[in-house]
């Protein structure tokens, strides 16, 4: 594992401030709470440069200046980062954090790779940017590479700049290679903010109150955890499958245009599916005339551990596959992969796109693919993410504000709330445990309606020693509550 991060592991992830002594348990990280700790980060061997650029508070005014006010910051005491190599970020001042929020689950293979900018940095000498109504090597080997990590038909490349364009091109292909209008989408769902995705999101923080989203219908979101029908009801995906079918039958003509969903909901708080809904789903869907959308935005290219793909983990063969964030580790790059007929139906019109598969995109895209392959990420996304998921069901054992842990993978979440029984949320603790958390070096993200729910998705080479020093945070800022 060493070779595949710059940063050393550490078994020490732990530094006593007081003398008293650490609980015997197996969690390495578990300590009474009485006893005030200093978790450390891992040993790491790259030295941030030295920051010479505007300073934190010329950067704060021009932000609030020249840029949208719209803007979403995190922290009450925002952070600037300069800096970043693998799983570590730096800040103006040199401090290091572990990112285990990946730039919003993006940076798959950690941040600025070596073979990654080399790639890139590569191309950019060579050509920049030439659109695609030109012939390139790189957009083309690259369709092919990833056409070979589809299963199936799935075999025909849209390239595009971001996830909610990847999402709103694959609604488009549904509606007309279907000739239907209705698309059915998940409560709790995000799949975008460009206006067509933010009809399709059903989130109220992600929606303005304007029209939006003609012909989408919302099923009950499958949440185990806070849905209607929970984890202790064997017949829960009939049930969730039920409410499906009832609303093709009473809010639509009887045919739809398709079905978008992630296999794991990401900005709605890691909401994991019952076990065999979505194969119920995708049939249902098929039975009146529409095709099957997977948005792996977020949970593709092997972070959820099992499977390169988190549909596969379904038992599901979608007809349009939309993809981001991780294809690039951070280049503006996304996909829509499909079947060669589906396909045809952008060739009914001009349907074009300047920047999708870019050279220097296309060539940053294909080194992904190779680091992930050549240094096992898939599996250490496994291995991580079950030491991870381990860790924190220690932790909800430890602390009864923790309601629920979920996930797979590197994609995980952590609910709180103030009752296990009422269920609800504890919005003011989460925001202090993640203010805690920070201060201590590590950073998390935030997702689900009420932003109670941590989100734990970090870079894929994350390592073992990252692991003990996250839940070493956890337990200590859990423990100050």
């Amino acid at each position: 594992m060493l070779s595949r991060n710059v940063c050393k592991k550490s078994k020490a992830s732990l530094r006593l401030i007081n003398s008293a002594t650490t609980t015997s348990s197996s969690r390495s990280f578990s300590t009474q709470s009485n006893v005030n700790l200093a978790p450390t980060l891992p040993p790491c061997d790259h030295k941030p440069q030295p920051y010479t650029g505007p300073s934190f508070e010329e950067v704060e005014r021009l932000r609030k200046t020249y840029l949208t006010p719209g803007l979403l910051t995190y922290y009450q005491k925002p952070i600037m980062i300069v800096e970043g190599k693998k799983q570590y970020v730096f800040d103006d001042k040199g401090k290091r954090y572990l990112d285990f929020f990946g730039g919003i689950v993006t940076i798959s293979v950690g941040h600025c790779h070596d073979e990654i900018v080399k790639a890139g940095t590569e191309q950019m000498k060579k050509l920049m940017h030439i659109t695609n109504i030109y012939y390139n090597p790189q957009i083309a080997e690259f369709g092919k590479e990833l056409a070979d990590k589809m299963p199936g038909n799935l075999k025909v490349t849209y390239f595009v700049n971001s996830g909610s364009e990847a999402n709103d091109l694959a609604l488009l292909m549904a509606r007309l290679y279907t000739k239907n209008t209705d698309i059915l989408a998940l409560r709790n769902c995000y799949h975008g903010m460009s206006y067509g995705t933010m009809g399709v999101t059903s989130l109220s923080t992600w929606k303005f109150p304007v029209s939006q989203g003609d012909g989408i219908k919302h099923v009950l979101a499958p949440n185990l955890y806070r849905g209607p029908f929970r984890s202790d009801d064997p017949k829960a995906a009939d049930k969730y499958h039920w409410d499906v079918q009832n609303v093709i039958e009473q809010c639509t003509p009887g045919v739809v245009a398709g079905w978008i969903s992630e296999p794991i909901q990401g900005v709605g708080g890691s909401v994991e599916m019952p076990k065999g809904y979505l194969k119920k789903v995708y049939e249902t869907v098929r039975k009146h005339g529409g095709v099957c959308i997977a948005d792996e935005v977020q949970t593709g290219f092997g972070r959820t551990g099992t499977h390169y793909w988190g549909f596969e983990a379904e038992g599901v063969m979608p007809d349009i596959v939309s993809m981001a964030k991780g294809i690039g580790n951070g280049a503006p790059l996304a996909a829509v992969v499909t079947t060669p007929e589906i396909a045809k139906t952008v060739a009914s019109k001009i349907h074009f796109n300047t920047y999708g598969g870019n050279p220097v995109s296309s060539a940053i895209g294909r080194a992904v693919l190779r680091v992930i392959d050549k240094e096992g990420l898939q599996k250490n996304s496994l291995e991580m993410g079950n030491l991870l998921l381990e860790g924190m069901k220690k932790l909800q054992q430890k602390y009864p504000i923790i309601g629920d842990v979920r996930g797979k993978g590197l994609m995980l979440g952590m609910e709180l709330v103030k009752d296990r029984t009422t269920l609800e949320p504890a919005k003011e603790e989460t925001a202090k445990v993640f203010e805690r958390s920070k201060e201590l070096g590590l950073l998390l993200g935030k997702g689900g309606l009420y932003g109670n729910v941590f989100r734990i998705k970090p870079p894929m080479n994350i390592t073992k020693a990252d692991v003990e020093f996250a839940l070493a945070v956890m337990d200590q800022a859990f423990s100050e509550l």
